[in-house]
C-alpha cells in the first residue's frame, strides 16, 4: 500500500492535483480521504456557536481518528469515514465505507502540520499558489457550493485564513517531498508523481 498526503493552502488546486493522479490509476487500486471529513463532531454546540469556530487551526482535526484510520487501512481493514456538512459546520451522523486500496491519498490543508500522520505518508506533496488566485478560489466554491455570503468568507479570509495560512499551513512545505505550482506549468511535477507511483505499485504486484 502507497499512501500519499497532498496538503497546500485553502484554494490552493489541490483537488485538480488529486484528480489528475487519480485518472491515471484503476479506479478499484485508489481512493481518496478528505481531511475535511475529520473536523471533529461538534453536535454539542448550537449553530451559532459552531459558525465562530476556527476550522484552519489543526485543533479543529480529529487527528487521532484519522490516525487510527490510516492505521487499518494499512492493516487492511475497512474505515467507516465521518461524513461532513459545510452548511451546518458540523457531522451529518452518515459514514462512508472505505475500502484498503494499493494507493490511499489524503488530502487537506493541515495534514502536514501533524508529526504522526506525516510519518503514515509514504510521499509528501504541497501544492503551491499565489495568496490572490487562492482566495478568488475560495470565493468561488464557497459562494457556490458552501452556502456562504460574499462578506463571510471575506471576514473569514482576513480573520482565520490568511493568519493561519501563515502561522500553521506555509511552513509545512518543509516536509513535503515535492512542491507542485499550480499553473500551466506544473504537469512535469504531476507526471513525476505517477511515474513514482507506478512504479511502486508495479514492484509491489511483483513481490
Amino acid at each position: 500500500m502507497l499512501i500519499i498526503g497532498i496538503a497546500g493552502g485553502t484554494g490552493c488546486g489541490k483537488t485538480t492535483v488529486v484528480d489528475q493522479i487519480v485518472a491515471e490509476l484503476p479506479a478499484d487500486e485508489v481512493c481518496v480521504i478528505s481531511q475535511d471529513s475529520y473536523y471533529k463532531d461538534t453536535s454539542h454546540l448550537s449553530y451559532e456557536e459552531r459558525v465562530k469556530i476556527n476550522f484552519d487551526h489543526p485543533n479543529s482535526i480529529d487527528f487521532d481518528l484519522l490516525v487510527s484510520h490510516l492505521e487499518e487501512l494499512r492493516n487492511n481493514k475497512p474505515i467507516e469515514q465521518p461524513v461532513y456538512s459545510f452548511v451546518e459546520h458540523n457531522r451529518t451522523g452518515e459514514t462512508k465505507t472505505t475500502h484498503p486500496r494499493k494507493v490511499i491519498i489524503v488530502e487537506g490543508i493541515l495534514i502536514l502540520t501533524h508529526p504522526e500522520i506525516r510519518d503514515l505518508f509514504d510521499i509528501k506533496i504541497f501544492v503551491h499558489a499565489d495568496s490572490d488566485e487562492r482566495l478568488i478560489r475560495r470565493l468561488k466554491r464557497d459562494i457556490a457550493e458552501r452556502g456562504r455570503d460574499l462578506d463571510e468568507v471575506l471576514a473569514r479570509y482576513q480573520t482565520t485564513l490568511k493568519p493561519m495560512h501563515n502561522q500553521f499551513i506555509e511552513p509545512t512545505k518543509e516536509f513535503a517531498d515535492i512542491i507542485i505550482p499550480t499553473n500551466r506549468y506544473n504537469t512535469v511535477a504531476v507526471d513525476v508523481i505517477r511515474t513514482i507511483v507506478n512504479e511502486k505499485l508495479a514492484n509491489s504486484r511483483e513481490i
